[in-house]
């Protein structure tokens, strides 16, 4: 499944430089983070909640957890909520696990938590289960006027180190 012709033809009107990153087949952000071998803190995890009677999507590194309480305060409302996946593919019209992160495409707002500024880049879902997008953080949070906010907590990951390719050491022949 390619990424959806919306997701590419809105970042390219709105001129921001991305890059597909093609990958097996996945379905969470902790996969994409094992598949590609990246930094958790630079995959977002991609959250859709109800907040009082509106939905809103939030962003958050993939090694963490939403903290429905810090959530509520940052969004100022009385009630905070994970909804059912039925209304991710009813209302929202996309497959389970491929909600993407732009709220402006899904015409809710988006929250993105602050952890995510110390990363240059980030990897979002572009909806698509074998390509994701690599983007500037500051031009994602910029392009989807996006609010900001501290609403997570640590989820037991691990933070994973990418691995770094071998090198071999090339020895010299000696002249005999």
């Amino acid at each position: 499944m390619s990424i959806p012709k919306k997701v590419t033809n809105y970042l390219d009107k709105s001129l921001i430089k991305y890059e597909v990153v093609p990958h097996r087949k996945i379905f969470t952000a902790h996969d994409l983070a094992q598949t590609l071998r990246e930094d958790f803190r630079k995959i977002a995890k991609t959250l859709l909640v109800k907040a009082d009677k509106d939905y809103a999507i939030v962003v958050i590194p993939a090694h963490y957890n939403l903290d429905l309480k810090k959530l509520k305060t940052a969004l100022k409302v009385k009630k905070v909520e994970l909804p059912k996946e039925e209304i991710m593919i009813k209302v929202f019209k996309v497959k389970l696990g491929g909600l993407t992160p732009f709220g402006a495409l899904h015409k809710v707002e988006t929250w993105v938590d602050k952890s995510f500024l110390k990363a240059e880049k980030m990897i979002v879902n572009a909806g698509s289960f074998t390509e994701s997008l690599r983007l500037k953080s500051k031009d994602f949070v910029k392009l989807e006027e996006a609010k900001l906010g501290s609403f997570v907590k640590p989820s037991g990951y691990k933070i994973q180190k990418p691995k770094k390719a071998k090198t071999v050491k090339k020895t010299k022949k000696r002249k005999k």
